[in-house]
């Protein structure tokens, strides 16, 4: 049996990947165009592995995948291929689209034609296949301070171009279940954070700006809230979910801890006075400056990661004080891409 990975030289694609190999040996194809935040270094571990299969290409790319599943009859593919940083998406939307809602759409397009084929009584079975397809809390809009956290059922109210054109690849995936029966699986994941994540995003782009002697540029006051997951834990989850997860269902992963940008950022200054003290002996924080805030800027978000752990048994197991200081101390560690 075999798994097709799609986006797996990205943050969380790479993290799944090595986490894979410590649980199976099952093998892994691993497709990824290798745009500027896929790194094929990521996976430098596996060259030579038998059991790893890397493959560059694009997920919209039908006639490319379609070879792929032909060629290793995979049982299930983890769709983590997708532009993902909200504000490219605000200065350059078209690559958002043709990535995660056109390139979603072909590969699953190749997908029906895969499982038509195995039900025909090749390989494999399709009532054994799976597709999941890995998706972001944001599709859900903003939340006001004190409201509910979002569920599964919470109504898709995008703010950005990035969160538009995932919410529109959660429908694709959706109506590819109910028009043509194709085994989905869809998952909405809150702020990942831990090793190899490209440093556009909030944490590594800190910790590789304090250290590069560069201002913390924070958004508006830094009061946005947003929900924490270690990046460990969500692939912890994402196995559950294509292990036990239910065809059409969607499931939210979330790590349960709310917390303010200025927080995160005050936290990740603390840690590096510790583990890499500036020379001058003052602390990181004095290189914290605010700026204008991003058009559409999201107020809040939350999971509810209550439907997941009912059903499937999944908690994220990480406390954010830990996880924070191991992606500090990773990040501190691998200098080429704090000068990136």
């Amino acid at each position: 049996m075999t798994i097709l990975v799609t986006g797996g030289a990205g943050f969380i694609g790479t993290n799944f990947i090595l986490d894979w190999f410590m649980h199976s040996d099952e093998p892994v194809v691993t497709l990824d165009a290798l745009t500027y935040a896929g790194c094929r270094e990521n996976l430098a571990s596996l060259e030579g592995r038998q059991q790893h299969t890397f493959v560059h290409g694009s997920i919209a790319d039908r006639g490319l995948v379609s070879r792929l599943l032909a060629d290793h009859r995979p049982r299930a593919i983890v769709n983590f291929a997708a532009e993902t940083h909200v504000d490219r998406s605000i200065d350059a939307p078209e690559a958002f689209v043709e990535t995660n809602v056109t390139g979603t759409f072909q590969l699953l397009e190749a997908a029906r034609r895969h499982v038509d084929l195995v039900g025909a009584g090749e390989k494999v079975q399709s009532s054994n296949f799976r597709f999941l397809h890995v998706s972001s809390d944001e599709v859900y809009g903003s939340l006001e301070p004190g409201a509910a956290a979002f569920t599964e059922l919470h109504p898709y109210q995008p703010s950005s171009p990035y969160s538009a054109s995932k919410a529109a690849s959660d429908h694709f995936v959706r109506v590819y279940h109910r028009t043509y029966d194709l085994p989905v699986l869809i998952t909405n994941c809150s702020n990942n954070y831990g090793p190899y994540q490209y440093p556009e995003k909030l944490i590594p782009l800190m910790i590789c700006n304090a250290v590069q002697g560069k201002d913390l540029p924070v958004y508006g006051t830094g009061d946005n809230v947003r929900d924490w997951l270690y990046v460990g834990d969500h692939c912890a989850a994402l196995r559950r979910v294509l292990e036990a997860g239910v065809p059409g269902e969607t499931y939210n992963v979330g790590g349960t801890t709310e917390l303010a940008n200025i927080d995160v950022v005050h936290a990740i200054c603390e840690l590096l006075d510790e583990l890499s003290p500036r020379p001058d002996g003052t602390s990181y924080r004095n290189q914290v400056t605010l700026v204008a805030d991003r058009a559409g800027h999201d107020k809040r978000y939350a999971i509810d990661t209550s439907k997941i752990a009912n059903d499937l048994g999944w908690q994220p197991q990480e406390r954010f004080s830990t996880g924070l200081k191991k992606t500090v101390a990773w990040y501190l560690e691998s200098s080429g891409l704090l000068s990136a």
